[in-house]
């Protein structure tokens, strides 16, 4: 299957940009929750956001199946090698709550490997999207700039991403390895968009979430430089039967000091 995919991710971004744009106007009308058998919520703007993204999805590449955390079936087991991974809200507790730290995300993935990568981030009007190797962007207020991992700002320490206020011993003992000043917590898969464009240097998390939290975020960091492995340096992939994550590492660069 020959596939173009700059031009099925640029055919995306307005999709994004309407859909960033309807989850906020369902938060401000008042969302609708509900709360799913595995005990998380979900609202109307989850399942709007991953209607208009899939609709499009579909249309784009009718012939690639799509695995979305709204409609997946965990019975069934994965077994493509192409497919779409979409988490429309990623950080629904942060969406329900008014925050903006929420993302939107689609991944294409290729033999274990997420190719195409569009994170949208809509309360800071960010869209970050990637189609290859050196092919990472980010959309903000209407101009697009190409991204890449090199630290911003002439910073001289090394600074760490946490998806808690309190990370473990493990990865508390990880991240002293590559002598980290400060940790800040961030939610959702706008952890992998700082690290892609050079704000922050690591992340390591123990086994956690499911690929569609990842694979948005880990195309647009991998394909602007960041080095993605396992907390054992092991590759990490996609297309796992049960679709759940093993630990991950996240570096900016070999050498953060860079």
């Amino acid at each position: 299957m020959k596939l173009d995919l700059r031009r099925i991710t640029e055919e995306l971004i307005p999709v994004f940009d309407t859909a960033g744009l309807e989850s906020i106007n369902l938060y401000k009308k008042g969302l609708k929750i509900e709360i799913k058998n595995d005990g998380s919520p979900v609202s109307n703007g989850d399942l709007k956001v991953n209607e208009l993204i899939c609709k499009k999805i579909k249309k784009l590449t009718p012939k690639i199946p799509i695995i979305s955390e709204e409609t997946v079936n965990l019975k069934e087991k994965n077994k493509n090698s192409i497919f779409w991974l979409i988490d429309p809200i990623d950080g629904t507790k942060e969406y329900i709550s008014g925050k903006d730290e929420y993302t939107l995300n689609a991944a294409l993935v290729i033999d274990k490997k997420p190719v195409v990568g569009l994170v949208g981030v809509p309360k800071k009007k960010q869209l970050f999207y990637s189609y290859g190797i050196g092919k990472s962007f980010v959309k903000e207020n209407n101009n697009e700039m190409k991204i890449n991992c090199k630290k911003k700002d002439g910073r001289k320490n090394i600074v760490a991403l946490s998806s808690t206020s309190k990370p473990s011993e493990i990865i508390i003992k990880k991240l002293k390895e590559y002598s980290v000043s400060s940790i800040s917590k961030v939610a959702s898969s706008y952890k992998f968009c700082l690290i892609a464009n050079g704000t922050f240097d690591i992340y390591a998390a123990k086994e956690r979430a499911n690929e569609w939290d990842y694979a948005a975020g880990h195309a647009v960091a991998e394909n602007a430089g960041a080095i993605i492995t396992t907390l054992d340096n092991q590759p990490f992939l996609y297309g796992k039967e049960d679709y759940r994550n093993p630990s991950l590492l996240m570096l900016r660069s070999k050498n953060l000091n860079d």
